[in-house]
């Protein structure tokens, strides 16, 4: 299994970015996947996840600014952020877990500066 993360970079203040996730080995249609992110001295926590339906949950700290979906068709999870802030700043990871098996991504930079 293999989650290849995307998208990150440096953005100022209130500005946006999309991060991609490419899977493979997995039967990506049917498994739940998530966003998570670490900030530096802070423990890994959830920014957003997706189920195989489409039903999405968010962290307070997303919610009305960020925007996770999938294409089943490519194998890919997406985070659209929005209006980002410098508390953002955290190396986001996808991942995909259920009962028996927890996969991650290498982790993509997200830089918010003021």
């Amino acid at each position: 299994v293999q989650l290849q993360a995307s998208g990150g970079g440096l953005v100022q203040a209130g500005g946006s970015l999309r991060l991609s996730c490419l899977a493979s080995g997995i039967i990506f249609r049917i498994v739940p996947m998530g966003w998570y992110r670490q900030a530096p001295g802070k423990q890994r926590e959830l920014v957003a996840t997706i189920t195989s339906g489409g039903l999405t949950n968010y962290a307070d700290s997303a919610k009305g600014r960020f925007t996770i979906s999938r294409d089943n068709g490519k194998n890919t999870v997406y985070l659209q952020m929005d209006n980002l802030k410098p508390e953002d700043t955290a190396v986001y990871y996808c991942n995909s877990g259920g009962p028996t098996y927890d996969y991650w991504g290498q982790g993509t930079q997200v830089t918010v500066s003021s």
